[in-house]
């Protein structure tokens, strides 16, 4: 049986491409999931036009983080601690704790776009990278200081 992907998929191949599959894994799975029409010309069309409606729309977020990325530029956030004998930290300050910062001061940043490979252990001033979009990242100052 032959179907047309209406997106990507790892072993078959990408959106758009006719591809040929077993019968009963077409029937059953591929097109009631919805990831795939079957061969026939009609479905061609929507298959494209599915494809320039997600350029579309993929292109508009895009602009969108890009704008916002602007705006970032300049934003820091400063986050009080809790710190022992020689100025040591209790805890440390996580990409949960950023984003709460970011929503106080009006930026709805989801914590999994605030790319932190650990988490802060000590005061200091850290220039923290945030993935906005695909292929639009920002970075914001976090000063980690004592409270």
């Amino acid at each position: 049986m032959k179907v047309i992907l209406r997106q990507d998929y790892e072993k078959l191949g990408k959106i758009g491409d006719i591809v040929s599959v077993k019968r009963g894994f077409g029937m059953n799975y591929l097109i009631p999931l919805k990831v795939a029409y079957p061969a026939q010309p009609n479905f061609v069309r929507m298959v494209q036009e599915e494809q320039n409606q997600k350029l579309v729309q993929v292109n508009k977020q895009k602009k969108q983080a890009e704008l916002l990325a602007k705006k970032m530029e300049a934003v820091s956030v400063t986050l009080a601690v809790s710190v022992g004998e020689g100025d040591k930290m209790f805890g440390s300050v996580t990409n949960q704790d950023i984003a709460d910062a970011l929503v106080k001061q009006g930026y709805d940043i989801d914590r999994k776009k605030i790319v932190l490979d650990d988490p802060i252990k000590a005061l200091g001033i850290y220039s923290v990278p945030i993935k906005l979009h695909q292929d639009v990242e920002t970075k914001i100052k976090v000063w980690v200081v004592k409270e």
